[in-house]
This record gives structure tokens, C-alpha cells and sequence, in this order.
């Protein structure tokens, strides 16, 4: 996969061997780096990659607002899953933003300017500028999940019946930080702190099925929760009568196996404020966050030695502790995307100027002025003998493999 940013700019003849899409509106686009966004993913030793990301410059046709969002998959058609959310979750959103009128990051800033001379409320607790602006988008993103996850279930031709994918999603607009999550991938935000120091901050919580909310949810709609005796630390959700599929998160798209027990696609939506202090945002997959802390994280990117060897260095330092911390495992595939909040020292604003060491191998992806998107996809896709372990390597008993050929082939809807 690969991925970029940038917007009407020319394409210089070392450039020739990318393929770009630009329609003067927007473009998706699914791996490389830029030089205020780094992208890279890697299959792991589980099968096809599943792990999915994007980015949307420009998203909704706002300057200086930003989509990105990192997707995995999981089950036997997660790769197809996520490839799908990727696509149609920031065209979904963009439709919401101009439906419901959502508050663009001039408007707010103007109000806010307003308040602050009035002496009015200017956060998430009141009725200011800020509370306003964030229930607005919240509610976008809730309509734009729910829409995401109906289309899957009736028209999105993947059966969805046991295979599904996290999202975890962010919109920049100026300093206003949006961020949606579903599942068990993470976003962390690297600030400063008094000392001057790099730290990161944590903005999204894991979704698990052992988190209380999460866990009495499941079990007040039949759903069990525990965890196998070979892996004591992982939860995971079961079938009222089965022991299957196992799904190792509490909240995700497609997985209609369980989402009469307890699973939903709601995300939880939260708002930061950035300051000058903050340095960046990383988004990636728990192929990254099991093997390597929110503090190793932050000090690999920082010490990048250019912005757009960023998501790589992570990735291939996630790799690497899978290797030393589970040798007996399988390495599991990783997908980041880190988010620069400040320009590049040194860097030209605009005017036309190539973007540097963009990606030149998977995939991209175009959205044409908020409507359907087209995909143009180099990844493989499974095929016969190729090993599948369904929802994180949770083996099937013999009922639920019955229940897996049964689904096979069917349409879900």
C-alpha cells in the first residue's frame, strides 16, 4: 500500500514512476510520506496484510484540515474489510460534514474570538464555541460509523458474518484535533511537557472487552467474555452457546456474528485542543502498540532522521521487538501513521513544490468530490492455501467452522 498528500502540484520527472490520481478536489491515497504526514505498513507472518491506512488532504474541501485514519482488519476477509472502511469512511464523513453543516475551523475561530471578548465558555464542559463545535462533529462521525457499518452488513459485497476491522481516526483542522476510534488500535499525541521534555499523551483507550463499560455491555446483551488458559491476558467475546469466534475488542465494524451480542460500531469521540507544544500525532495498529510503549514510540519517530522515514523506523523497530519479545510468535502486521503538526524546519510552504520520498510501491485510493471512491489495488488478495487464523489466531471449533462454510460465498445483506 502507499499513500501520500498534496494537491495540484506538478509531477517532476523523478516522480514518473508513481501513479498519482488528482481530480482537484481530494485524494486518498495509501502509503508514503510527505512532509507533514509518514506512512508505512508491513505484512506480518499471519497471511495476507490486513492493516489498512489513509489520508485525505484538504477533507471536505477545507484548507488546512486533514483526514487520516489506520484500519485492521481481522478474520478471514479483514484485509477486504479494512481496504472497504478505508475507503468509504472519510467519503461518508465528508458527506456528513456538508449535511449537517459541520463547523469548519475559521468559523470556530472567529466565535471563539468573540467569547474570549465576552468573557464566554470556551470548552467541552459549557455551552461555548468549542462544546458547540465538537457535539457537531461528534455527531458526524457517529452518523458517518453507523452508515459505514449498514453499508457492510447490506450492500458491500464482503461477508461480514465473521470478519471485520478497528478504525482509528483523526481530523486537523488548524488546531483543533478531532479523533475517533473503534477497537484496539491507538492514537498518541508526542507534546512537551515543563521541561521541555518529549512526552506522549494517550488519545484513545483500547477498546477490550475487560473494560468494565465494555464488558457489561456484552453480557447484558448475552455475549461472554473471558480469556483462554493459554493466553490468560487476552479477553475476548464469545457466543452465548459457543465458544467462538473470539474477538479480541469490544467495539469494531462487521463482525454481525456478534453484534446482537454486545459488539457495536459506535465509536468514542473526543477533542484536544493543540498548543505549540505538541509535536505530533502517531496513529498505528496493535501490531505496533503490544511489543513497543507510547514512550518508545514517541522517541523512535522523534529521532527520525527525516520526517519521511518516520512511520517506516517505527514499523521496523515493532518488527524487530516482535522478534526479541516473541520468538515463538507470529509476527503480526503493522500499520502507522504519524501526523506532524508543525511545518518541517526548513520546509517550503507550497507553490507547487514535489513533496519528498514519497512511496513508489502498494496502492492508493481516490475520492472524487465526496462520492463513491475509486480504488486502484496492487495488494493480492487471499488465495487457495494461503493460511487465514480467524479473529486473532483464535482457532475454530468444529461447530463454528460449519457455521464459517455455511457463510461462505453469501452475500452478507
Amino acid at each position: 500500500m502507499r499513500g501520500g498528500c498534496g494537491l495540484g502540484r506538478r509531477v517532476t520527472e523523478e516522480e514518473e514512476e508513481e501513479e498519482f490520481y488528482d481530480n482537484g478536489v481530494a485524494r486518498l491515497r495509501v502509503e508514503g510520506s510527505c512532509r507533514l504526514v509518514s506512512m508505512h505498513t508491513q505484512q506480518g507472518r499471519k497471511g495476507v496484510n490486513q492493516d489498512a491506512m489513509t489520508l485525505w488532504k484538504d477533507f471536505t474541501g477545507e484548507k488546512d484540515t486533514i483526514f487520516c485514519g489506520v484500519f485492521d482488519g481481522h478474520g478471514p476477509l479483514g484485509h477486504r474489510v479494512a481496504r472497504h472502511v478505508r475507503d468509504v469512511l472519510p467519503v461518508k464523513l465528508s458527506e456528513k460534514y456538508h449535511s449537517l453543516q459541520l463547523p469548519g475551523a475559521d468559523s470556530l475561530f472567529a466565535a471563539c474570538a468573540e467569547e474570549e471578548d465576552d468573557d464566554g465558555g470556551g470548552d467541552l464542559n459549557g455551552s461555548g464555541s468549542v462544546y458547540r463545535y465538537f457535539s457537531s462533529w461528534k455527531a458526524g462521525f457517529l452518523k458517518a460509523f453507523k452508515e459505514v457499518d449498514d453499508q457492510l452488513c447490506r450492500g458491500a459485497n464482503i461477508d461480514c458474518i465473521c470478519s471485520g476491522t478497528t478504525a482509528v481516526s483523526v481530523v486537523k483542522q488548524n488546531d483543533h484535533l478531532m479523533i475517533a476510534n473503534l477497537g484496539d488500535s491507538r492514537a498518541v499525541l508526542c507534546t512537551r511537557d515543563d521541561s521541555n521534555q518529549l512526552s506522549p499523551i494517550q488519545l484513545t483507550v483500547d477498546l477490550k472487552p475487560n473494560l468494565p463499560n465494555e464488558a457489561s455491555r456484552i453480557m447484558k446483551c448475552k455475549g461472554r467474555v473471558f480469556a483462554l488458559e493459554e493466553e490468560p491476558e487476552v479477553h475476548r467475546v464469545w457466543l452465548p452457546d459457543e465458544n467462538c469466534p473470539g474477538l479480541a475488542m469490544a467495539r469494531a465494524f462487521g463482525d454481525f456474528c456478534l453484534k446482537e451480542f454486545g459488539i457495536i460500531s459506535t465509536p468514542q469521540v473526543t477533542y484536544r485542543k493543540l498548543t505549540e507544544r505538541d509535536e505530533f500525532v502517531v496513529l498505528a495498529t496493535d501490531g505496533v502498540w503490544d511489543v513497543l510503549s507510547n514512550e518508545e514510540v514517541v522517541k523512535i519517530v522523534s529521532s527520525a532522521r527525516r520526517r519521511s522515514e518516520a512511520a517506516k523506523k517505527l514499523v521496523k523497530k515493532a518488527v524487530r521487538a516482535w522478534e526479541i519479545k516473541h520468538p515463538m510468535s507470529r509476527i503480526d502486521d503493522c500499520a502507522v501513521v504519524c501526523l506532524f503538526l508543525k511545518p518541517e524546519p526548513g520546509a517550503q510552504v507550497d507553490g507547487g513544490k514535489r513533496y519528498r520520498d514519497l512511496s513508489t510501491s502498494g496502492s492508493f485510493t481516490t475520492a472524487m468530490n465526496g462520492g463513491a471512491s475509486k480504488s486502484f489495488d496492487r495488494t493480492k488478495e487471499v488465495g487457495v492455501g494461503e493460511e487465514w487464523r480467524p479473529l486473532d489466531s483464535v482457532r475454530a471449533n468444529s461447530r463454528f467452522a460449519g457455521l464459517l462454510k455455511s457463510c461462505s460465498g453469501r452475500q452478507v445483506g
